[in-house]
């Protein structure tokens, strides 16, 4: 699966701010626009970024225009959404991605903004998940450097400390996923991801040890996780456990999925609901190996 990748940034270009779901209040966006600028970009917001309708940045017809806006924009080379929490699903079908296909721009973010992300895939397009302007004064530098990085055309691989409950393996895939709790709400769409041989990548946030357990049941049962070539997990921050306990840490959990399979697995990766959140580059073709020395991922 080969998948386009938009051409890289120059000095000077131009990136639209919108906020497709939640909510986000201006010192977020002002912190976003002083690094863009920091970085040599320009950047251009949408009309109802700093807006407010109940949860909701605006409506979710003012919120489709926004989007649809810089979708279509001829300058724009790049969107950057500027939070997540919920309401990208409800744009998706009325969303038009003809001229997206025709001038492929880079669509930057993570959390609900994952939906964005398998339609793009799904269109035969490579997107970025990583941070937003929510969290662009937390994170860590490594994290500003690496999504600045891929925005310029550089890909430098990842080479992460070990897990003791990693499994060794070395494969080589298409590079998919993002946040758990939207690849499993997108399985049953025309959306949903294509796992086959791919290299997944999981994350999430505030989720209870059974709700992980019940989505990668569901992941199984329809046949992503016996094509998959390798797994990928992120942060899983903030998880819970019931009052009587469910009697496994989210690694046991996640393992017992792979009982009778073998493929390379890295945990704790740096991306997700971190402030290390790293940047991604969904839909590109990878290497990731995993050894008792590191956990390497390289771009092919």
């Amino acid at each position: 699966m080969n998948l386009i990748a938009p051409p890289a940034l120059q000095i000077g270009d131009l990136v639209y701010l919108c906020a497709p779901a939640k909510a986000i209040e201006e010192s977020y966006i002002l912190a976003a626009e002083k690094w863009l600028n920091h970085i040599g970009l320009r950047s251009i917001r949408s009309k109802n970024l700093t807006g407010r309708h109940h949860y909701f940045s605006g409506s979710a017809h003012q919120r489709l225009a926004d989007l649809q806006e810089g979708i279509d924009h001829p300058d724009v080379k790049a969107i950057w959404c500027a939070r997540g929490g919920y309401g990208s699903i409800q744009l998706l079908d009325s969303l038009q991605w003809a001229q997206f296909i025709r001038e492929p721009k880079w669509l930057i973010g993570f959390s609900d903004i994952c939906v964005l992300h398998h339609k793009i895939q799904s269109v035969g397009i490579q997107s970025i998940h990583a941070t937003m302007a929510l969290n662009i004064e937390k994170n860590s530098a490594a994290s500003k450097n690496r999504l600045k990085e891929l925005l310029f055309g550089e890909k430098t691989p990842f080479a992460i400390a070990p897990h003791h409950q990693n499994k060794f393996g070395k494969a080589a895939g298409t590079l998919i996923g993002g946040n758990l709790s939207i690849v499993y709400s997108m399985l049953a769409t025309p959306e949903h991801y294509d796992f086959s041989g791919a290299i997944l990548f999981i994350e999430d946030l505030a989720e209870h040890l059974y709700h992980i357990d019940r989505m990668l049941y569901a992941l199984s049962k329809n046949g992503a996780l016996t094509q998959i070539s390798g797994l990928i997990i992120g942060g899983l921050t903030d998880l819970e456990d019931t009052d009587i306990p469910f009697g496994k840490s989210v690694e046991e959990l996640i393992l017992a999925h792979f009982d009778y399979r073998k493929i390379p697995i890295c945990f704790d990766f740096p991306a997700g609901h971190l402030d290390d959140n790293q940047a991604l580059l969904l839909g590109a073709m990878v290497e990731l190996e995993v050894s008792e020395r590191q956990c390497l991922l390289s771009y092919l």
